[in-house]
């Protein structure tokens, strides 16, 4: 945003407007556009999680132990990545893994939820939760208030949007005003966890029509 409000001024002032950052982006990224290349594959690979644990695990116990385990690789592979090679993020690493685990038991836990409850129409649900719909309504790459309203604050309660607010909370503010994206992403992981016990212990394998959106 101080990148879109600098070259606004410059171009009604004709003069460069000196900016200074508050709270700094790695040099590398002065827009933030690593910190969202990097984050949105979970977005794919939690949605492909949460599909390949309904398909090809049975048993309720199996794919809470698959889920819970791919949170724990996603937290681990994602600060390694975002942290250690990219570098665009540089908060607390203990607060970086827990978003990033975070929203990966809550994306896939959706997805696989809704796929052991209802089949394949809910596969096709959790994608438009998880990627169709939340991901172009996340503001990973911007800030919600830039979206068309209400659909930026929309997809704050999406998981996708909640997870990138809270990396970025917990990244650069010290995890400021994170309340909200943590309660968000904790109520779908519940709830995909609950749907996981109560649903089908052998989910059906859907059609590929069946999972088209």
């Amino acid at each position: 945003m101080a990148a879109l409000l600098a070259e606004a001024a410059a171009e009604f002032s004709g003069e460069r407007v000196p900016v200074t950052a508050v709270v700094p982006v790695d040099p590398d990224d002065p827009r933030g556009a690593g910190f969202a290349a990097g984050f949105l594959p979970f977005a794919l690979t939690s949605l492909l999680a949460g599909v390949l644990l309904t398909v090809l695990v049975p048993g309720r116990r199996a794919r809470l132990v698959g889920l819970l385990g791919y949170a724990l690789l996603a937290a681990l592979a994602g600060t390694a990545v975002l942290h250690g090679w990219l570098g665009v993020i540089g908060g607390d690493l203990a607060a970086e893994a827990g978003a990033i685990g975070l929203f990966a038991l809550a994306a896939a836990g959706v997805v696989a939820g809704l796929g052991a409850l209802l089949g394949g129409p809910g596969l096709s649900l959790g994608a438009l939760l998880v990627f169709l719909v939340g991901n172009p309504l996340s503001a990973v790459s911007a800030a919600p208030e830039l979206l068309p309203q209400p659909w930026g604050t929309v997809g704050q309660f999406l998981p996708v949007g909640a997870g990138g607010t809270l990396l970025r909370s917990a990244t650069f503010f010290d995890g400021a005003s994170a309340a909200r994206s943590v309660a968000v992403l904790a109520g779908y992981a519940a709830i995909g966890l609950v749907l996981v016990l109560v649903g089908r212990a052998r989910a059906p394998r859907p059609t590929a029509s069946e999972i088209t959106v």
